[in-house]
């Protein structure tokens, strides 16, 4: 009887250790810069693979697994992947095979359940050319001479719309998924801010792919961005819970992020503050990073109090004051970033509103304003929106204009190319922010 148990036993532990696997379906989330394959995988997968050429091709071989069916298939517009097809190998197994367009670099690993998915098997592609990412250089400041610069430049502002692709953020009650709505919002208020005359957006995610955290600050500095803003949605447990709100970086995600950028600086190619972090000392690295840091972060709650003040004249504002926490998205350490939770997508209420394309675009205005707000006053030397206009009234001098502006009257002439102090009623002049004669 106990010989038998065991073997019993045996037999059983054996079946579930044999138990096949499926693959139950396929999703291609196709970004500018790679490709990600997810299968949803009933369970733990044992596999393996390859890479072949002439066809390129990469080859995941699965133990003990059935595909149920392919329901995707890549776009034309993906970068990488051409196509996707399987075969049963050794009667047990499944071979999987990418179809690609080009010599890729690759990476498969495994995901446990979480609220949405169960277990999954990942293939992120890339290009197998790593790109040689050129120091940044600092923009060149306009001198303080008394020509006048020739050529002004935009403000610019990088959009971050929040998660995407495979991670869809927080869900609301009937099913609006947050990755869709701060996506379309994210485009409207880019559309609104390349309306504005010396301003210009750039999106870092423009379509439905997932960018890992640290390099949209990355996309963001390859801009050169002079703001960044990531647009998500907010979620809670208590669905009456409802507001906007806006976050910078914490004062401990800063430390954090200051050592992580010390520890680093030997291998580091990135500028803080138009200063390379490389072949400095730990003093003064940590000086100058500190210096950069305090400037941002001040210049993120500024720019954050004027975006509140926007956002009131849609809504309510969940915290009227300025939040702090330490998200990854805001630790670039040289450009200000904000985070705003344009509301909570686990209220119906803001969830349908979160979903209208004319809601959308009243809060897309009203975060433009707060940043028009912000930029009038803290406006980049040697950009459009750093310099003032001034339309000259009947009694206006320029002695009396340069006390108005704090800026010499010489300075004026000059800039503005006037010979001798005839002013005409009517006339526009412009006055430079930088007071040095």
């Amino acid at each position: 009887m106990r010989v038998l148990l065991i073997n019993c036993l045996i037999f059983i532990s054996s079946s579930v250790l044999a138990k096949t696997v499926t693959v139950d379906n396929v999703r291609i989330w196709a970004a500018p810069d790679s490709t990600r394959v997810v299968f949803d995988i009933s369970g733990p997968v044992k596999h393996k693979f390859f890479t072949l050429s002439g066809p390129n091709r990469t080859v995941i071989d699965i133990k003990n697994s059935r595909l149920v069916k392919i329901n995707n298939q890549p776009k034309s517009q993906d970068k990488y992947l051409k196509g996707i097809r399987s075969a049963i190998r050794n009667k047990n197994d499944l071979r999987i095979v990418l179809d690609l367009k080009k010599p890729i670099k690759h990476k498969i690993f495994q995901l446990q359940p979480n609220e949405r998915y169960g277990h999954r098997l990942v293939i992120d592609l890339f290009d197998t050319e790593i790109k040689q990412v050129k120091k940044d250089e600092p923009r060149k400041e306009i001198k303080k001479d008394t020509q006048r610069p020739t050529k002004l430049r935009d403000v610019i502002i990088a959009i971050d719309a929040g998660h995407g692709g495979d991670d869809p953020g927080a869900i609301g009650p009937s099913g609006v998924y947050e990755k869709d709505v701060v996506l379309k919002l994210a485009k409207n208020l880019a559309k609104d801010i390349n309306k504005e005359r010396g301003m210009r957006a750039v999106l870092i995610r423009k379509g439905d792919y997932y960018i890992k955290l640290r390099n949209r600050i990355m996309k963001a500095r390859e801009h050169k961005a002079d703001l960044f803003v990531s647009i998500h949605a907010d979620a809670f447990r208590d669905p009456r819970v409802r507001g906007s709100s806006v976050y910078v970086l914490s004062k401990k995600g800063a430390s954090s992020e200051a050592a992580k950028w010390l520890a680093e600086k030997e291998n580091s190619s990135d500028l803080v503050g138009g200063v390379s972090l490389e072949n400095k000392d730990e003093l003064v690295a940590s000086v100058l990073l500190d210096l950069s840091q305090t400037a941002s972060l001040e210049a993120s709650i500024d720019v954050s109090t004027h975006v509140i003040k926007g956002l009131r004249k849609v809504g309510k504002v969940h915290k009227r004051s300025v939040q702090s926490a330490p998200f990854v998205v805001l630790k670039s350490p040289d450009i200000p970033s904000i985070l705003i939770e344009t509301g909570f997508i686990s209220n119906p209420s803001e969830e349908k509103k979160l979903s209208d394309h004319k809601y959308r675009k009243k809060m897309s205005l009203a975060i433009l304003q707060g940043l028009k707000g912000y930029f009038r006053d803290f406006a980049p030397e040697g950009t459009l929106l750093s310099l003032r206009k001034h339309i000259i009234e009947r009694g206006d001098t320029l002695s009396t204009i340069a006390q108005r502006y704090q800026i010499s009257a010489n300075r004026i002439r000059k800039y503005n190319r006037i010979k001798g102090d005839l002013l005409r009623v009517g006339q526009t002049i412009i006055i430079p922010r930088n007071t040095d004669t």
